[in-house]
This record gives structure tokens, C-alpha cells and sequence, in this order.
């Protein structure tokens, strides 16, 4: 057995170790160092200060949220609806404009459509308050789109709370307006006897009281009476746009008729009766419902207007008339069947228009549908053949002829007859101290 000896050369062998004991001191540096970067104390305490600074700012502004929150409103803040925002009106949908007193058997919903001004939806408003139908029903804005609805707030908002100064002052000079007009404000509509309890207003939340606090100043043996003024946009109501696949633009007119029945299907039970109206054509002077108080919950009153044509060739006349559909009122099933059933005969339209490239038309559809006896059947329609009084025609009226003038029409010339009103309101002292834009009038 033999041995195998390798000599390496001096300078070689001292390279070797030089190098080994390099890369061992480099090595033990190297790790030395990552350990002394782990656990350096100056840059733990950094980190839990800035984790301590940040868990106390967090806890402060806790603390002053708190605070804020808890804190008493005053009373102005009470007794004006636009210092809260306002809250839903039903099951998480609407806007809650103004919480009534108590609760309605009637409703009426007014749809507003897209190309309104905003000095006619004032004069809605001022002319609706004043003629006391709020004292008995509720009041539902049906807007084209939530923008249309936030654009309008402040202007609902402003109307009811000069309502509520309008029967207050009136309440405490014992008597009605001092100038005998067809616009004439009685407050006395607004003030009930004795202690009997109408119930809850379904709208917003249960067990809150209202806004203004309108049971401040009353007696034991009176109290204010007043109806709820809420509103909905047609995408609350109609969520899946039933006439999306139908049409390329769908106006308020035809889409109203998707909303109807969802809206009037969630208060069946809490009203009885219910006027659709049209708030750009239409004013209400008084209470227009007292006709149908009496008749089923299936039937409906429609208004129509006739016109008499000559023939060219005839000494004869033939009568044409045509059903108003922007105005209709009766009974919440029957309005509700009638709804369901003009959603239908829209979409029927709607699917000949695209065969025969013709126009669609809301009155005419409405008029279509009315005439069909066999889809109505299970409807009680009565159509009443009246035509409505100009609003040109009011100035110089006494409040004697209002009875005749429940229901206006309103015509091309919008604006100058709105002057005429809102002129004819402010020209009583008392009322004009109320409004605040009856100084343009003078």
C-alpha cells in the first residue's frame, strides 16, 4: 500500500488560506450586519411610535364624531325640513318632503314631466296648499329621473314650510283671507276638533314626528290636519324600464303607466281613493274628489272634450271626443286594473308602430283603450263630458264660483298666466308677507 504526496508551492499555499479566512471574516460581517439591521432598537421604537400616534388620532376622531353626534339640534334646526336631509318616503325608495299629521284614505299623484319650469311647478304647488285638498290626501311627485326630483327639492321644500306660516297666521287672527277671491286661503280646513286618532301616515319612518312641530301651538280640542308630500323618480318604480326594449326615448307619459301599479299596488291597503294628474296642464282649486267617495273600488272617472266638425258636403255635424288622459280618478283597484291595462295596450302600440313606422301617441292609446269594452270590463269607467275652465278666465272670480273651477286647464301661454295667479294671490297683505317673491308683483 503506497502513498500519493502532492506539494503545492509556499505562495500558492498562502493564498488559499489568505482567501478562506477572507470569505469566513466577510461572511461572518455580512451576517453580523443583517442581524444588527433586524434587531436595531432605534428603528422598533420608531415603528411603535408611529403606531402608537396613529391608534390615538384614530381614537380622538372617534371621540369627536361622538360628540358631534350626540349633540342636541336647536330648535330652528327642528322646525325647518332643509336643515336635515330628507329621508325615504317608503320601504327604502322616495324622497319624505313633509310628513303629515295623520293618515289619508285619498292620493293624489301628480307626474311632472321634463320639459317643466320651474315657475309652473310653484304655481302648482302655492295653488294646491291654498285650495285645502292636503288637508285630505296625501301628495305623490312622480319625476322623470332622480335629477329632475333633486333640482326641484328646495322649491317643495320652501312651498310647504310657507304653507305652514300661512295657517298658522290666519289660525292666530281667527278668520280667513281677507280678500274675496277664487284663491282665497281658509285655514279653518285645516284645523279639527276633538281628540280622534286617524292613524299613522305610512310614509317614512314609524313613531317620528313630523318636521315642523305643528302641534306646538294647539289646544286640546283642535288640532292640525295636514297630508304627506313625498316624491319618486320613474327608475324607483320601474326598475327593469319595462318599455326599454319597445322604444329608443320613452317620455314620462308612457313610462308613468310602468309605475302605477307597483306604487299603487304597495298602498292598497293604505288608501282608498287616488287622482293621476298632469301637474304642467293641470291646477286644482278644491277638493275634486267627492264624487267618487260614494261609488266601488273598482270604478274610475275619466274626463273627455267633444268638438264639433262639419262636413264640407253635409249640413250634419259629427262629434268627435277624445278622452283627457291627463287627469283620472277613482278607486285604488280600479285605477290599478286600468294602469296594468294601458301598460299593455302601450306595448301593443308600440310593436305595430315598428310594423307600420307610425307615431306613437299617448292620448291616443289612452282613448284606444277606453273604447275597448272587452279589456275594461273589469273596470267601472264613467266618463264625464266636461271641459275644463281656462286659467285666463279666474281673474275677477269670487270664492262663491270656485265650486265650478275645481280643476283648471292650463294653456300654451303658461308664463303670463302664472304672473295672473301669483298677481292675484299677493295682492292680500297677510298673504304677501308670507310669500317672499310677492315683492316682484309691486
Amino acid at each position: 500500500m503506497g502513498f500519493l504526496l502532492v506539494f503545492f508551492p509556499e505562495a500558492i499555499h498562502n493564498k488559499i488560506i489568505g482567501n478562506s479566512i477572507n470569505n469566513t471574516t466577510t461572511n461572518n460581517k455580512t451576517s453580523s450586519s443583517r442581524f444588527i439591521k433586524r434587531t436595531n432598537p432605534n428603528l422598533l421604537f420608531t415603528k411603535a411610535r408611529f403606531t402608537i400616534s396613529m391608534c390615538a388620532l384614530l381614537v380622538s376622531l372617534t371621540l369627536l364624531f361622538f360628540t358631534l353626534s350626540t349633540l342636541e339640534p336647536s330648535s330652528s334646526s327642528i322646525k325647518n325640513p332643509m336643515s336635515s336631509s330628507s329621508s325615504f318616503a317608503l320601504h327604502g325608495m322616495g324622497t319624505l318632503y313633509r310628513r303629515g299629521t295623520t293618515a289619508m284614505d285619498e292620493l293624489i299623484i301628480c307626474h311632472v314631466v321634463e320639459d317643466i319650469a320651474e315657475d309652473e311647478l310653484k304655481l302648482f304647488l302655492r295653488v294646491l296648499h291654498r285650495s285645502g285638498i292636503t288637508s285630505r290626501a296625501d301628495i305623490v311627485f312622480l319625476f322623470g329621473s332622480s335629477l329632475l326630483s333633486s333640482r326641484f327639492s328646495f322649491l317643495i321644500h320652501e312651498e310647504n314650510e310657507s304653507f305652514l306660516k300661512l295657517v298658522r297666521y290666519y289660525n292666530e287672527l281667527n278668520t280667513t283671507s281677507f280678500r274675496d277671491s277664487v284663491f282665497r286661503f281658509n285655514s279653518t280646513q285645516f284645523w279639527k276638533s276633538g281628540k280622534k286618532d286617524m292613524g299613522e301616515p305610512v310614509w317614512g319612518k314609524k313613531g317620528r314626528g313630523n318636521y315642523s312641530s305643528s302641534n306646538e301651538d294647539e289646544s286640546e280640542s283642535t288640532r292640525m290636519i295636514y297630508g304627506s308630500v313625498v316624491g319618486f323618480d320613474v327608475n324607483e318604480l320601474d326598475p327593469e324600464n319595462s318599455l326599454g326594449g319597445f322604444l329608443d326615448y320613452i317620455p314620462l307619459s308612457l313610462r308613468r303607466w310602468a309605475c302605477y301599479p307597483m306604487l299603487l299596488g304597495k298602498l292598497r291597503r293604505n288608501f282608498n281613493y287616488v287622482m293621476l294628474l298632469d301637474v304642467k296642464s293641470l291646477l286644482l282649486l278644491s277638493y275634486p274628489l267627492g264624487r267618487v267617495r260614494s261609488r266601488s273600488s273598482e270604478s274610475v272617472y275619466l274626463f273627455s272634450s267633444c268638438s264639433n266638425n262639419s262636413k264640407s258636403n253635409s249640413e250634419k255635424t259629427q262629434s268627435h271626443c277624445r278622452v283627457n288622459s291627463a287627469i283620472l280618478m277613482g278607486g285604488v283597484k280600479g285605477t290599478r286594473r286600468l294602469a296594468n291595462a294601458m301598460l299593455t295596450q302601450i306595448v301593443r302600440a308600440t310593436i305595430q308602430q315598428h310594423k307600420k313606422k307610425n307615431s306613437v301617441s299617448e292620448s291616443g292609446i289612452f282613448s284606444q283603450l277606453v273604447g275597448n269594452g272587452y279589456i275594461m270590463k273589469n273596470v267601472e269607467l264613467t266618463t264625464l263630458t266636461e271641459s275644463f275652465q281656462g286659467a285666463g278666465s279666474l281673474s275677477g272670480l269670487s270664492s262663491d264660483s270656485v265650486e265650478g273651477y275645481s280643476i283648471i286647464q292650463r294653456g300654451n301661454g303658461n308664463r303670463d298666466i302664472s304672473s295672473m295667479i301669483m298677481n292675484l294671490i299677493c295682492l292680500c297683505e297677510a298673504d304677501s308677507s308670507v310669500y317672499r317673491d310677492c315683492f316682484l308683483f309691486f
